[in-house]
């Protein structure tokens, strides 16, 4: 949101004419920009100082009206505190600020890492415990229990790594191996790649080699091309295609013969990571199909079912609440499957649903595909029009969840309306393209909203108790977008997801923490 966006928002908000999207809208901002913070505090001020002055000027002995600002500004108490409080150490680092710093307009998003952990089969890390396919590599040393890793790094080397295995990645050209087998796949733009052990280093010239690493010694093998080998305080030893040698930790050479079984090809590996993501995939279709008769759905939309026509997104929940597909286009699923999702970048797109009845406690579950989230509001799942009890389920620009229940109508900017829960941020665009399991429970017993990311609580709100909707419609909705059915404008504001999502279901129940678990466990690929 610019500026010229922003400071009427502010104005409309302290003289009472700002309506509810907007007050939204603007509380949203303030949350995540300083800036704003800051202009609202400075408008604050300045309508604080007016509304005095005008007040000294008029004689009346009756009791003048509440003015909307600080009506507004207590509900908003907790933002402006923060906004003094920025403001003051804003003010401080100005005055101690070089002066001869440039500054930037805007940060530009970044990431950190080397590589991309693209595969694995079983792989059980003791020290990073929720590394995943898609995950960037974290710096630092690195332990892997057991199972086999597939990296690619920045430079185009593939190295497959077996544990028990230890290691650290130092820059897209250099690792080191403590301990562990390793097979790497060296491109000609990536020759110079250079590898680290306790008895030496291992410099490539565009090639296919394995290493076995122990506490004792090294063993090389090229499998394809040459290597360089530069053994601690000695000569270095050019190793071509099939040669192989020992080195030890004591600076002896040996020779060492290759075991093709300890060894395999790149292509064994591909397909060993294949046939067992599809093991997983046919385990989790058994489970959906038990999903489906789980008398707690209420509707079930595993993204691969549609009719004949490619328009009607079937419900498997046996209720036949089928939904109408607009625009999203078919994509690859979290197993890789071509089609097996929905695509919601497309302007436009959502599923058209209608969810009749009355609820209480609910669950909201999916498996989602984040591309970027340049949108303030990005949706998961929103009712038409918002209206009184009725849910908004969405994830905001910065990376948090977005859950809430209508609780009362009311004035426009003139009051709260219902408690919105929102949970940390989860995303950044490191994290464009990957899957994850995304879960909120709302527990109308408990007067609590908990967020859940990879069958993970990442945060649990109290609700209030004026602010607990014990009765929860849904009526006309949409999954990936957000509609309003009595809009005659052609302008509409941007809510559709900017990615997939491959899974959907809506339970009629506060779903226990152990079953969130479980459907991430069975559900991951």
């Amino acid at each position: 949101m610019n500026i010229n966006e922003r400071n009427p928002l502010i104005d409309e908000l302290l003289d009472g004419s700002i309506s509810e999207a907007d007050f939204l809208r603007l509380e949203a901002e303030m949350r995540v920009n300083s800036e704003a913070r800051k202009a609202y505090y400075r408008r604050l001020k300045l309508n604080y100082a007016l509304a005095t002055e005008a007040e000294s000027l008029v004689e009346t002995t009756e009791t003048p009206p509440i003015p909307f600002w600080i009506e507004h500004a207590r509900a908003l108490v907790g933002i402006a505190a923060i906004a003094l409080f920025i403001m003051m150490g804003v003010l401080s680092w100005q005055m101690n600020r070089p002066t001869s710093a440039p500054e930037l307009a805007s940060a530009e998003p970044s990431a950190t890492g080397f590589a991309i952990l693209a595969e694995h089969s079983d792989a059980v890390w003791s020290n990073q415990p929720y590394l995943d396919r898609g995950d960037l590599m974290p710096q630092g040393n690195i332990q892997m229990e057991s199972g086999i890793a597939q990296l690619e790094l920045f430079s185009g080397v593939t190295v497959i790594i077996e544990g028990a295995a230890e290691f650290e990645i130092h820059s897209p050209m250099e690792m080191t191996v403590a301990k562990g087998k390793i097979r790497a796949l060296v491109p000609t733009a990536a020759q110079g790649f250079k590898v680290s052990t306790v008895s030496g280093d291992l410099i490539d010239l565009g090639t296919e080699f394995a290493l076995d690493v122990t506490s004792e010694h090294a063993d090389m093998h090229v499998l394809q091309g040459e290597i360089e080998w530069h053994p601690k305080s000695k000569a270095k030893h050019m190793l071509a295609d099939g040669e192989s040698l020992r080195w030890t930790t004591a600076g002896e050479l040996s020779p060492v013969s290759l075991n093709s079984n300890s060894y395999p090809l790149m292509g064994d590996f591909a397909h060993r990571f294949s046939t067992r993501r599809q093991e997983r995939q046919n385990a989790w279709s058994e489970q959906s199909a038990l999903l489906g008769q789980d008398p707690r759905i209420v509707a079930y939309f595993p993204m691969n079912r549609s009719d004949t026509s490619g328009r009607q997104l079937i419900d498997v929940s046996g209720s036949d609440l089928h939904g109408t597909i607009v625009s999203a286009r078919n994509a690859a699923d979290r197993w890789g499957q071509s089609a097996g999702s929905l695509n919601f970048s497309p302007t436009g797109s959502r599923v058209r649903v209608a969810i009749p009845g009355e609820h209480r406690s609910l669950t909201f579950y999916c498996w989602a595909r984040i591309d970027s989230l340049d949108r303030m509001y990005n949706s998961l799942f929103l009712t038409d029009g918002h209206e009184l009890n009725e849910p908004h389920w969405q994830i905001m620009n910065d990376g948090r969840l977005f859950f809430s229940v209508k609780k009362q109508d009311g004035v426009p900017g003139k009051g709260i309306d219902k408690h919105i829960a929102y949970s940390p941020s989860f995303w950044d665009p490191s994290l464009s393209g990957k899957w994850f399991q995304i879960a909120t429970v709302y527990n109308v017993d408990e007067k609590t909203t908990t967020h859940y990311i990879n069958g993970e609580v990442i945060s649990k709100d109290r609700i209030a108790d004026h602010f607990v909707v014990e009765t929860v419609k849904i009526g006309n909705a949409s999954i990936g977008n957000w509609n309003e059915p009595t809009r005659a404008d052609p302008k509409f504001a941007l809510r559709n997801l900017n990615g997939a999502i491959d899974e959907f279901a809506i339970f009629d129940e506060a779903l226990k923490a152990e079953k969130i678990v479980e459907l991430y466990e069975k559900g991951r690929p």
